[in-house]
């Protein structure tokens, strides 16, 4: 391909050119897995073995290289399984960091409620479990995946948290809806961490509120990125991001709580979640992160 061809391929790709028909979503359920394609190319699976801590998504494949945008179980932190949902410090258990024993969320009914059009939607069924101990917490969980243009592929979740008994969340960093970046996108790689005030890398991200939170980065000739947005509807919108230049986002209420020592809920209760993710080529400002936010409501 000549350089120019490949120039006007990018501006394409980039631009997500509306003369292209929608692309085609698949899923299949394998074992303990649902694996999704996009017009036949693997773009990611959802992972709910008996022997993992909880379910989880990986690879995350960017739209242009074809490789994950997030990394999976790294020698630094062997607990962060790339996109995933968990919890420290639940009633005295672990739903997070490594070891079954400590806390599991175990997947009792994953199933695809829609796919073969233009949008593939999995339900779950999540029971918070550890040995000696009633399971303090249910969750239940849609997640509904499209693509809105050529160069983004959007996974959203909502995530419904029912209190079995009363629960206390002691102040704790690893909580809730998380990503672990691939390393290449890092900061400390050459990457890009942004708010959605423009506020750049670990330092002046962590600890503020803001709608969302994009990585991006160079790979070979391409730029990919993701972003994690907040519903508006969520308690406490925006949260407080917990943030890492070494490639780790997530809008964690549970590190900031109200009074400075701990999260309670009484049986009952429903705490209810929403996310989106955008995987996309180009960084924040190519990729309108911006723009597409407001779409989020």
């Amino acid at each position: 391909m000549s350089k120019f061809r490949s120039m006007v391929f990018m501006v394409v790709l980039l631009t997500g050119f509306s003369a292209v028909q929608a692309a085609k979503l698949n899923a299949v359920k394998v074992g303990a897995k649902i694996n999704v394609t996009v017009d036949g190319k693997y773009f990611t699976s959802y992972i709910f073995s008996s022997d993992e801590k909880y379910p989880f998504f990986y690879p995350v494949n960017g739209p242009l290289s074809g490789g994950s945008v997030t990394s999976m179980r790294n020698g630094e932190y062997p607990h962060h399984s790339s996109l995933f949902f968990g919890c420290d410090q639940v009633n005295g258990g672990n739903y997070w960091q490594e070891g079954l024993e400590r806390g599991r969320i175990i997947s009792v009914n994953a199933e695809i409620l829609k796919e073969g059009g233009d949008t593939v939607i999995i339900s779950d069924e999540c029971i918070w479990s550890r040995p000696g101990a009633m399971s303090p917490i249910k969750d239940n969980r849609k997640i509904t995946i499209t693509t809105p243009s050529m160069t983004v592929r959007q996974i959203d979740f909502e995530i419904s948290m029912e209190m079995l008994m009363d629960v206390h969340i002691a102040k704790t960093n690893h909580s809730l809806f998380s990503v672990r970046m691939a390393a290449d996108l890092s900061v400390k790689n050459g990457g890009t961490m942004i708010n959605a005030e423009g506020v750049r890398g670990e330092k002046d991200t962590f600890g503020k509120p803001s709608p969302w939170i994009d990585y991006s980065g160079k790979r070979g000739v391409f730029t990919e990125g993701l972003t994690v947005l907040q519903h508006p509807s969520n308690p406490g919108y925006p949260s407080p991001w917990f943030t890492r230049d070494y490639g780790f986002i997530s809008p964690t209420p549970m590190y900031w709580p109200e009074n400075g020592v701990e999260t309670l809920f009484k049986k009952g209760e429903t705490l209810r979640l929403r996310y989106r993710v955008l995987v996309h080529g180009g960084n924040a400002e190519e990729a309108k992160i911006g723009e597409l936010s407001g779409n989020y409501k």
